[in-house]
């Protein structure tokens, strides 16, 4: 086993020799221990004063051997340096960019220099300390000529060559058929370390993911192959299992959330969920949700559920937002406090879109508040009893009883009966109709005919959650309450009849029409007679027959209500839209009997809606160009005022220059944007910015296009037309100033893979120049580098002979592939 948090400053620590890291500038900027033995407590101002006392030879030794290596050549042997104490100090230069290493063998007085061996660096002594896995190889033919016991702990017996290793092990330290590979081979000592990994099998049979670091140590008597290997086993199971984790959560139908207090929101998964999960949301802020669309009612909750985020309690809330595009929806919100592995605290946070349960538990309450309207309006008394007693009993059982709920809630049915033993109310119910006399608490006994059914509670389940419900009915009033229930049937069928909806009754089993109205048969277009005792094909056509067959079922099977729009046609008048909705109608023990349609023309209605809808767009798309044209007037407005001030005050006039130049830029794309719907064709961008560049530095700017066809596919998102627009009047600007007034060459490449913008001018990089050095700024390639995207850009400059070569590749989703549509025939 061997671990993988050594580093180079913990290496250098553990060497007996003094090891100073120097600056560019070859100020000491870090020293080991052995290092500061030598040099003081202050070694920064030891390595001074030695540099002080060494005298020029020590300095001028110090850049020569600098620039040797930077050349690839060898660099000359130190300068001797005899130190106050007689013993004498042999130095070696090795290059640890962007710095240096300065490697110092200390000897006695009674041993020279040349025996310290300059030509011997320390690394046999460091691969020896090293607790990774290391070796020093020849590169001509592979002998090793040193390896740690790290290294030989993963081979089964000791190598004497690279090609004596497994070939899985060959690979990962460079080495094929004999040579090093061709990437490491054309290694540069100013070029990184050259880093491979594979998944190895040492002696012990155990797989691990390896990690190698190879760098080629090119001498005057050969070159050899520094490897240095790293077991990088756990964190390459912790990267798959933090991707198996993301992909679990990712497809989760709920919004899922991680917030640390340290770091704000970690990781968000949004599958399923109608509100987008920003990243790194300030604490206390619920991804997607602000106050703003809270419905106020849930205001308070909302408030709740903030302070919990904020203090990282445990909390369930459910609220209610009015969002833009689904109008209103029912949050669940739990936030669950954890500790992570580490110690640190998070907060895990579920968001469940809940509006159907809400909706539902909206509808059953509506749904008992309105069958219990009803039975308080039916002349037949109710009462439903529960575990605990009498839970509820309608108007007209209150009245029957002379009572009113408070006087029996809770008490058993028996204390509305007389005292006898075999009366239904003292004993268990059946499911047989009853007559029996019961006795008011006023005194009034009477006489009922009743039945008792027994169902499940709504808020429960198990024997204890069933109720039985009573309905009773005054024998004397029957004659009464018949009469009044053919009124009452012959007032609903005459309100169907003069209903302006189509409606029609359905066999349940069949589907054939059993009854339907006048605006059925409108609908229909055929008479009644013609309708009755026939399928749907009859009511709705035969195109639409078979739909509507198969939402009568599902209506049928689900006891749920089920709407469906119908676009049918009539033979003297266009395509009408129905709105249809389908309700089963339960007949005894459960079973349906029947199937309910009801049906409204709602052609002019969705027809205006549709107007509506278009108009908005319409007037939309209106102010946003009217919006960009005048931004686009005001920034040319802009850039000509700093012209103007350019022009009387030359001391600023470059600066203002560049300004110009990036108002200029912001201004084409906004003018590029006027009467434009959707991304901005990316040739049309490249144009314009050429064109406003040339305007503004008075040159003529060489431009090519390639691509044919893809040129007009791809496209710039709204929000990278402006950061690319100025990227590109930056590198173009950077050119011109650059060229010496030469002529500079612009092309843009499109192929199916992305765009390259290929800038060329005639000039040459300061040496050692590297882009990836250039910080972040405000101007120049520090600009560029802040605007462009980090994932899907990429930026390079290099030299070409007397040219400097700028590539802009543009890869999705900064640039997104949108082929214009052929207008149809």
């Amino acid at each position: 086993m061997f671990g993988s948090t050594a580093s180079p400053a913990a290496l250098l620590d553990l060497l007996g020799d003094p090891v100073l890291t120097l600056r560019p500038d070859l100020t000491a900027l870090r020293a080991n221990p052995a290092a500061r033995d030598w040099l003081g407590a202050d070694a920064a101002e030891g390595w001074r004063l030695l540099r002080q006392a060494a005298g020029s030879r020590l300095d001028t030794w110090l850049r020569q051997a600098g620039h040797a290596i930077d050349t690839h050549r060898p660099p000359p042997p130190a300068p001797p340096l005899k130190l106050a104490d007689g013993r004498r100090a042999t130095l070696h230069l090795l290059r640890e960019r962007p710095g240096w290493l300065l490697h110092a063998r200390l000897s006695p007085a009674a041993e020279t220099a040349d025996a310290a061996g300059p030509d011997a660096p320390p690394l046999h002594e460091w691969l020896a300390l090293s607790p990774l896995p290391a070796l020093l190889a020849d590169a001509a033919d592979g002998t090793l000529l040193c390896r740690n016991a790290a290294f030989d702990a993963l081979c089964a017996a000791p190598p004497r060559r690279l090609a004596d290793l497994p070939e899985r092990l060959q690979a990962l330290l460079g080495w094929q058929q004999g040579a090093p590979l061709p990437a490491l081979a054309a290694q540069q000592p100013q070029d990184a370390p050259l880093v491979t990994e594979a998944e190895f099998a040492g002696p012990q049979g155990r797989p691990r993911w390896l990690q190698a670091r190879l760098r080629l140590w090119r001498q005057p008597g050969g070159t050899r192959l520094l490897a240095v290997l790293d077991d990088q086993t756990a964190p390459h199971e912790r990267d798959l299992a933090h991707q198996q984790l993301d992909a679990l959560m990712d497809t989760a139908a709920i919004g899922l959330a991680t917030f640390q207090p340290e770091a704000g929101w970690q990781t968000a998964h949004r599958r399923g969920s109608p509100f987008k999960a920003g990243s790194r949301q300030p604490v206390g802020s619920l991804q997607g949700i602000n106050r703003d669309i809270v419905e106020p009612a849930s205001v308070p909750e909302f408030e709740r559920l903030q302070r919990a985020l904020k203090t990282g309690d445990a909390a369930e809330v459910r609220y209610a937002v009015r969002h833009p595009e689904l109008g209103r929806r029912w949050l669940l919100t739990r936030v669950a406090p954890g500790v992570l592995a580490g110690g640190q605290r998070s907060t895990s946070v579920v968001t469940l879109d809940v509006t159907a349960q809400a909706q539902a538990e909206n509808a059953l309450q509506l749904r008992a508040e309105s069958e219990r309207t009803v039975l308080d309006s039916v002349l037949v008394g109710i009462v439903t009893v529960g575990p605990h007693g009498i839970e509820w009993m309608n108007r007209s059982a209150r009245r029957m009883f002379g009572c009113e709920l408070a006087d029996v809630q809770g008490r058993p049915m028996g204390v509305l009966a007389p005292d006898d033993a075999g009366h239904p109310f003292h004993a268990a119910p059946g499911a047989d109709v009853f007559e029996c006399r019961l006795r008011g608490r006023d005194g009034r006994e009477f006489w009922v005919i009743g039945n008792a059914v027994q169902t499940p509670r709504e808020d429960g389940a198990g024997p204890a959650s069933w109720q039985l419900t009573y309905a009773l009915l005054d024998i004397d009033r029957r004659r009464q309450a018949e009469a009044q229930r053919r009124v009452a049937q012959a007032s609903l069928a005459r309100i169907i009849e003069a209903a302006p909806l189509a409606i029609s009754l359905h066999d349940a089993a069949t589907l054939n029409i059993e009854r339907l109205n006048q605006a059925a048969v409108a609908l229909a277009g055929r008479p009644e007679a013609a309708l009755l005792g026939h399928g749907p094909a009859a009511l709705f056509g035969d195109a639409q027959a078979e739909r509507a067959r198969a939402d009568m079922r599902e209506a049928r099977e689900s006891l749920a209500v089920v709407q469906r729009e119908y676009h049918l046609g009539g033979a003297d008048a266009g395509t009408r839209i129905w709105d249809a909705r389908f309700l089963h109608l339960a007949g005894g023990g459960g079973t349906p009997e029947q199937v309910l349609v009801v049906a409204s023309d709602v052609t002019e209605q969705r027809a205006a809606e549709e107007a509506r809808l278009q108009a908005a767009i319409a007037q939309r798309e209106l102010l946003v160009r009217e919006v960009h044209h005048r931004i686009k007037n005001n920034l040319q407005g802009v850039a000509g005022l700093l012209q103007q001030i350019a022009a009387r005050r030359p001391e600023v006039a470059p600066v203002l220059k560049d300004a110009v130049g990036q108002v200029q830029a912001i201004a084409q794309v906004y003018g590029l944007q006027v009467g434009a719907a959707g991304p901005l064709q990316l040739k049309r961008v490249f144009d314009a910015i050429v064109g406003a560049v040339q305007r503004t530095q008075g040159r003529v700017i060489t431009t090519a296009a390639e691509g044919g066809a893809l040129m007009d596919d791809w496209c710039l998102p709204e929000a990278e037309a402006i950061p690319i627009a100025l990227s590109l009047n930056q590198l173009l600007g950077n050119a011109l100033r650059h060229s010496n007034e030469a002529q500079v060459r612009c092309q843009l490449i499109c192929d199916a893979a992305g765009v390259v913008v290929e800038i060329v001018n005639p000039g040459r990089l300061p040496d050692g120049f590297v882009l990836q050095s250039v910080k972040s700024g405000v101007s120049g390639l520090g600009l560029v580098r802040a605007l462009l995207p980090r994932r899907s850009a990429i930026l390079s400059l290099e030299q070409q002979g007397g040219d400097v070569v700028c590539r802009l590749e543009l890869l999705p989703p900064s640039v997104v592939h949108n082929p214009p549509t052929k207008p149809s025939s």
